[in-house]
C-alpha cells in the first residue's frame, strides 16, 4: 500500500518487476474503454498489455478478452491472420540509427489528403505517420525535414524503396546536405523494408476501426492512432516503442490515475 492505494508487485513481459493498482470494480469499464477503444481497437493481447502494465484484478485477462471479442467495431474490422513475415535482413545498432520510410496510399479525406508517409526507427519500431495530398519529392523532403528531423533528430541511415519521389535528386541532395546515408530495398530483396509493411498493415486495421463519420476526415484521426501503436507492447523487442525510443511510457489512463511506468526518481539534470 503506498499513500492509502493498494498496489500489487508482479513482473512485466520483459521480467521487470511493476507495480499494479488494484482496480476496483467500478472503474474497470472506463479503463477498458480508454486502453481499448480509444487508441483504436487493438487487438486482445496488446489490450491486455496495456492493462496488465498498470492494474490488476482477479481474472483480468479473461475480462479483458471479453470485452475485446465482443466489442462491436472489432468484430466488423476482423481479418483473417497472416502469417509473420521473416526477419528483415537490415540491422540496426540503435535508435536513429536506421530509419525506414515508406508510403500508404488511400481513398481521399474530406481535407484531400490520400497518402500517408510512414516513418519508422528500425530499431525501436517507433513510427511516425503523416498524411500528405501527394507523393511529390518536394512532399517528401519538406514533411522529413519540418515533422521529423526538427523533432526527432537526424538518423544516421534512411531506408525505401525504388520509388521515384524517395530516389529524387532533391531527395538526395537534401540527405547528402545532412549527412545521411541513404540505402534502397533491391529488385533481389523485395522484402528487405518488411518492418513498414506490418506496420501499415496494423494503421490500416486500427483506420478500419473508426467510424463512418470518423473516416470521412481520417488524416485528423492519424496521430491518435499512431501514438496508441506506440504506447503498446511489441511481440518483437517485449517493450513499446515509445519506452525504446524515450526512456517511459506514458497514455491517458497513466496520467488519469496518476501511474508511472519508470518507477526510478530522478533528482537532477545530472543523475539522469
Amino acid at each position: 500500500m503506498l499513500e492509502g492505494v493498494v498496489y500489487r508487485r508482479g513482473p512485466s513481459a520483459n521480467a521487470e518487476e511493476i507495480q499494479q493498482l488494484f482496480l476496483p470494480t467500478k472503474h474497470r469499464e472506463s479503463v477498458l474503454r480508454s486502453l481499448h477503444d480509444e487508441p483504436g481497437h487493438l487487438g486482445a493481447e496488446r489490450t491486455f498489455k496495456l492493462v496488465r502494465d498498470r492494474f490488476y484484478w482477479p481474472c483480468m485477462r479473461a475480462e479483458v478478452e471479453s470485452y475485446c471479442h465482443s466489442c462491436l467495431r472489432c468484430i466488423q474490422r476482423k481479418t483473417l491472420p497472416t502469417r509473420t513475415a521473416p526477419m528483415s535482413h537490415l540491422q540496426s545498432q540503435g535508435p536513429m540509427d536506421l530509419v525506414c520510410i515508406d508510403f500508404l496510399c488511400l481513398e481521399p479525406d474530406a481535407s484531400g489528403q490520400g497518402n500517408i508517409l510512414i516513418v519508422t526507427d528500425h530499431f525501436t519500431r517507433y513510427a511516425q505517420a503523416f498524411s500528405t495530398k501527394d507523393q511529390r519529392a518536394p512532399t517528401v523532403a519538406k514533411v522529413l525535414m519540418e515533422k521529423f528531423f526538427v523533432h526527432y533528430g537526424l538518423p544516421r541511415r534512411i531506408h525505401s524503396d525504388q520509388g521515384r519521389d524517395f530516389e529524387s535528386r532533391l531527395v538526395g541532395q537534401l540527405l547528402e546536405l545532412l549527412g545521411i546515408q541513404k540505402t534502397r530495398t533491391t529488385p533481389y530483396h523485395p522484402q528487405g523494408d518488411a518492418q513498414p509493411e506490418r506496420f501499415n498493415r496494423t494503421l490500416l486495421n486500427m483506420l478500419g476501426t473508426l467510424s463512418n463519420v470518423e473516416k470521412q476526415s481520417w488524416s485528423r484521426h492519424i496521430a491518435t492512432l499512431v501514438h496508441a501503436y506506440n504506447s503498446t507492447e511489441s511481440d518483437a523487442t517485449g517493450y513499446s516503442p515509445y519506452r525504446l525510443m524515450f526512456g517511459r511510457g506514458s497514455t491517458a489512463v497513466d496520467l488519469a490515475f496518476g501511474l508511472s511506468l519508470d518507477q526510478t526518481s530522478v533528482a537532477s539534470h545530472r543523475n539522469y
